[in-house]
């Protein structure tokens, strides 16, 4: 699709499956489970999906995956499934900036990989690599809440890239704004893309899924709810006066939606998209 100066394309890295009940925080399973039913280890199926922009220029990527330097043991309980490289659609030396929106392993495990003799490469050698500061330092000195989820093989490599660190919102490129939110964990960025018509807002995990639309459905893995709350109602709002394309980055049935608020003033689905 084409969107301000940009040509779009979806990037799948793969699924894998998450506990139920951690993604969706305090939200009881009789609620949660009506729109999305757990495997018989109550884990629900996840997507990675990234964006690929292109313009005349370059070529920029929104997250990387999970990567595949996950042992047999994380493979079963992840649920791991990668798409093969070479049906990602593109070449990484040809990729001229990767967007990270946290460095998160789903996020960011895809940011490296290992040689045959073991030792981390950059996955993507010719690549700015785009980063919060706070995010950054969070993932080099996590919390005992998310030491699990920053892993050092995807961020000891990072002192070798082309690593440019932002402190807050920012347009990077013509036309890509990254916004810094916090709630999920500090110097997370979701990613718009402008147009004049409709923007796109590429919601990672302020809002993981369109199952977890409603104000009230955040996940546990969020380190700190009430900020994440008054992030994602801003989110919303705005898409909702702006008309934005939400896309969901770990929603493995919609890839994209319009949201509204209904009579009672909640957020809701107004339409869901097919875009690629």
């Amino acid at each position: 699709m084409k969107l301000g100066a940009f040509t779009v394309k979806e990037v799948l890295f793969g699924i894998f499956a998450l506990d139920g009940g951690c993604m969706f925080g305090s939200v009881p399973k009789n609620l949660w489970s009506r729109s999305i039913s757990g495997d018989e280890e109550n884990r629900i199926p996840l997507l990675c999906r990234s964006l690929l922009l292109k313009d005349s220029k370059r070529q920029l990527l929104i997250d990387v995956g999970l990567g595949d330097k996950w042992s047999d043991k994380q493979r079963h309980i992840y649920s791991i499934r990668n798409t093969p490289t070479f049906n990602l659609g593109f070449e990484p030396a040809h990729i001229t900036d990767v967007i990270l929106t946290h460095l998160h392993f789903d996020h960011a495990g895809g940011i490296s990989y290992r040689d045959s003799g073991g030792s981390l490469k950059l996955t993507f050698p010719n690549a700015k690599v785009h980063l919060q500061v706070t995010n950054w330092e969070r993932a080099r000195n996590p919390s005992l809440k998310d030491r699990a989820s920053y892993l050092p093989e995807n961020i000891t490599p990072l002192h070798d890239a082309d690593l440019t660190l932002y402190d807050g919102d920012v347009e990077i490129y013509p036309g890509i704004i990254v916004h810094r939110v916090d709630g999920h964990t500090p110097g997370q960025q979701w990613i718009e893309i402008v147009d004049t018509q409709s923007p796109l807002f590429f919601a990672t995990d302020l809002i993981p899924t369109s199952h977890h639309i409603p104000l009230a459905y955040h996940m546990g893995y969020d380190v700190c709810a009430d900020t994440l709350l008054a992030e994602k109602e801003l989110f919303l709002t705005r898409a909702v006066d702006e008309r934005a394309i939400v896309c969901f980055q770990h929603d493995r049935d919609v890839q994209a939606a319009r949201v509204q608020r209904n009579d009672r003033g909640q957020f809701q689905i107004a339409e869901k998209l097919i875009l690629w």
